[in-house]
């Protein structure tokens, strides 16, 4: 009888393993079959005589009614919105990151904690409209009329870096958190003010979290989808300058698929070749992450 109840108490314990193998498989399973579908899908776009991998990578024109593949001004707009997201989100996000963590007291960390978790749960699209009727006039005001289009990347950009902030400060947070406290103490008796421990110290030992939550919250900016979609134009543009109107490959794909387009046509199975581009993009993204967050991991004891 003790043998069986032994035996039945090992095949219980079993069970949460199990669950847990299953739904980390689920992921996996979901991950393949998205790239499955997208490279398929793909495949029937550049099989298409009038498409070429050169013409794709290298061209400055995206018309695929009419024959003009080049995927660089959504790219170019992709990452103009990006790099103008991070230029916000990276330095606020640490700011607040370093004031919760250091400097705010339970009180006041109480009071700034739900905000950032209201901001986090903001609709996108909500964001989008905020870009649109607010951020533009604002940057339209101060540059002139003349200068900022009504649609335009720069509007885009801001509010993509105001949506991904609370994530970076609580991410960026939880790292600068992690560090041992025996290090603080020990630059304090050295004579360091809490500034200089805070940046000399605590900011470098925490750099492996740190690094990984920039390069996710680019992967996320990236994405973004309805912001862009809404503020950023509506018209491929090849164009460096961020006040002017300029369609990025999520805004493409969002106008695209709600539009009259026929099914399995050369302008629908596009949609699925930036979609494998935007895959492969943060894909990059994350193993770049995980390589810098293992290049500079360090354990305290």
């Amino acid at each position: 009888m003790a043998h069986i109840a032994r035996k039945s108490s090992f095949s219980i314990s079993l069970i949460p393993k199990i669950v847990l193998f299953l739904c980390a498989l689920i992921s996996i399973v979901i991950t393949v079959g998205i790239a499955f579908i997208l490279i398929r899908e793909s495949y029937l776009f550049f099989s298409d005589p009038e498409v070429t991998l050169k013409g794709f990578f290298t061209g400055k024109q995206w018309q695929p009614m009419i024959g003009r593949f080049g995927f660089l001004p959504l790219l170019n707009a992709t990452l103009t919105t990006s790099i103008i997201a991070m230029s916000l989100g990276i330095p606020v996000g640490l700011a607040v990151a370093v004031y919760l963590s250091e400097y705010a007291s339970e009180k006041t960390r109480g009071i700034l904690k739900p905000v950032l978790e209201v901001l986090a749960g903001i609709p996108t699209i909500v964001y989008g409209y905020f870009a649109l009727t607010f951020m533009t006039p604002l940057l339209r005001n101060i540059f002139g009329d003349d200068v900022v289009e009504i649609y335009n990347t720069a509007s885009a950009g801001l509010v993509i870096g105001i949506l991904v902030l609370p994530m970076i400060a609580t991410m960026a947070e939880d790292a600068i958190g992690s560090v041992p406290k025996e290090l603080r103490l020990a630059a304090y008796a050295l004579g360091g003010t809490k500034l200089e421990t805070t940046v000399k110290v605590v900011i470098p030992a925490a750099l492996s979290g740190l690094s990984a939550t920039f390069l996710l919250a680019l992967s996320r900016a990236v994405g973004e989808t309805m912001v862009v979609a809404l503020a950023a134009g509506a018209g491929p543009n090849l164009t460096a300058n961020p006040f002017e109107a300029a369609e990025t490959i999520t805004g493409y794909i969002v106008r695209i698929s709600g539009g009259d387009v026929s099914y399995n046509s050369v302008d629908y199975n596009s949609i699925f070749a930036l979609g494998l581009v935007l895959f492969a993009i943060t894909f990059a993204l994350n193993l770049i992450s995980r390589t810098v967050s293992n290049r500079f991991h360090q354990e305290y004891e």
